[in-house]
């Protein structure tokens, strides 16, 4: 049998470094620990001045890379959820099924339509009327009492009727169709201009139910309360949630809109330059990986504390603190996955930058790896199973391929239309499949190497 051609491949100890990523903080070139290059020289650059103000200019960089990771990604959630309609219509369309809203929306239209058919007063209409066409005083006297009963009569069939509007898919269609044609509504709430289905006046967000209460007025009329008909043009607007601090908010929502989709890419440029700067840039890289993880972490515990802050402190305006927390939540969803999202990523980049080391621990757990694959290359050999010339490519050119895989993988995570953590651990299963495959692709090029060595006439074991 016939050995396909294999490249020359370094000796066992220059595998063995070549497999672990060198000792220290060793890199492409042969530089030493520190980035001091192999012979000991320090690099030129200006001398400790300049060493000094590299280090500070990573230092600062670094920090503020850490600082607007969470602002960029708030300023993502303005762009996206403020001005594009079907990410709008998205957010907020499950809040027309929304148990709190749909109450607080009863209750609401309830109360409007109620409060202009008075009982009482039509009791002692009736009674006058029928007093006039002879009933007896005392009849028509006991007729009068039966105000408050009307009126529980009329709260029970109004109730019943807005409680069939609400909950049927009409309700949800006009929601729908409402916050479409109004898109503005959100970019009112966060710029004061515009006017839609969802209204904001001195910090109060308000819904309209003023279509709503027209179908309930129109079903109550043809139900037989004719009293139903003259109930006039009424405020029908349903407060969801009011804040003092909207105004301010204002401000900084047309400075995020303006940076909207270039911020993000801006602090990716800004953590890759401190990275660069730094003498150490694999602990740089963690470093900034957990700074970022850190500082979203901050502001979701930020978010959680402020929500209960604002539920517990809700103004009179609000009618429903289920209703104000049901939207409080819908609006900020996007960002809360988002702040998730970047804590997790955080955290793997700074595992791998870890694990591709010289620490103890991600040195043995590379050595077991490659044991295992090393094993596994030889078992399939014995069984005449060989990876030909890709084995031997992977042998050659892991780390080039191994690079590649990495870029591939950062490149779809960028182009991934909001990645959540599921994306994250996704793109980390695949990857580590990956490296997998490279790992026993090169284990068998190894294999075939080693063979290749042993039936060559008077080749030294060590290849000298």
């Amino acid at each position: 049998m016939t050995e396909p051609p294999v490249p020359e491949s370094p000796g066992p100890h220059e595998r063995d470094a070549t497999a672990h990523g060198g000792r220290g903080e060793a890199g492409a070139g042969g530089t030493g620990a520190g980035g001091t290059p192999a012979g000991g020289a320090r690099p030129h650059g200006g001398g400790a001045a300049g060493r000094v103000a590299r280090s500070t200019a990573s230092a600062v960089l670094i920090v503020l890379t850490c600082i607007l990771v969470p602002v960029a990604l708030l300023a993502t959630w303005v762009h996206d959820i403020a001005l594009d309609t079907d990410r709008y219509v998205a957010t907020v369309e499950p809040l027309a099924t929304d148990p709190a809203v749909q109450d607080a929306a009863v209750h609401r239209i309830t109360e409007a339509v109620g409060t202009h058919v008075n009982g009482p007063q039509v009791a002692a209409d009736i009674a006058s009327w029928l007093q006039s066409q002879g009933l007896p005083p005392r009849a028509a006297d006991a007729l009068s009492r039966l105000g408050p009963q009307i009126d529980s009569a009329v709260d029970q069939a109004v109730t019943k009727v807005a409680t069939r509007v609400v909950h049927s898919g009409a309700f949800a269609t006009v929601w729908t169709n409402a916050n479409r044609a109004a898109h503005n509504a959100v970019v009112h709430a966060l710029t004061g201009k515009g006017r839609g289905a969802v209204g904001v006046s001195d910090g109060t967000v308000t819904l309209d139910v003023g279509t709503a209460v027209d179908r309930v007025k129109n079903e109550l009329v043809d139900a037989g309360l004719k009293p139903a008909a003259k109930i006039p043009q009424v405020n029908k607007q349903l407060v969801l949630f009011h804040s003092d601090e909207l105004a301010k908010f204002r401000k900084g929502a047309r400075l995020l809109d303006i940076v909207g989709n270039w911020f993000p890419v801006i602090v990716v440029v800004l953590g890759a330059a401190g990275v660069l700067l730094a003498h150490r840039r694999r602990r740089a890289l963690a470093r900034t990986a957990l700074g970022a993880a850190f500082a979203c972490l901050v502001v979701a515990v930020g978010l959680i504390v402020a929500r209960h802050y604002y539920l517990d402190h809700l103004p009179p305006q609000v009618q429903s603190k289920a209703a104000a927390s049901a939207v409080f939540d819908t609006l900020l969803r996007f960002l809360r996955v988002s702040l998730r999202t970047g804590i997790v990523l955080g955290v793997v980049i700074a595992l791998g930058a870890y694990f591709v080391g010289p620490g103890r621990l991600p040195v043995a757990v590379r050595g077991a790896s490659d044991q295992t694959a090393d094993s596994a290359a030889r078992w399939a050999a014995a069984h005449h199973v060989t990876t030909g010339r890709v084995g031997a490519w992977a042998l050659a050119y892991r780390r080039a391929a191994t690079l590649g895989v990495l870029l591939i993988i950062a490149l779809v995570f960028a182009l991934w239309n909001h990645p959540t953590v599921l994306t994250v651990l996704l793109l980390v299963l695949v990857l580590l499949a990956v490296l997998a495959v490279l790992a026993l692709l090169a284990a068998g090029g190894r294999a075939q190497l080693e063979a290749s060595r042993r039936t060559a006439p008077g080749t030294p074991r060590n290849g000298a």
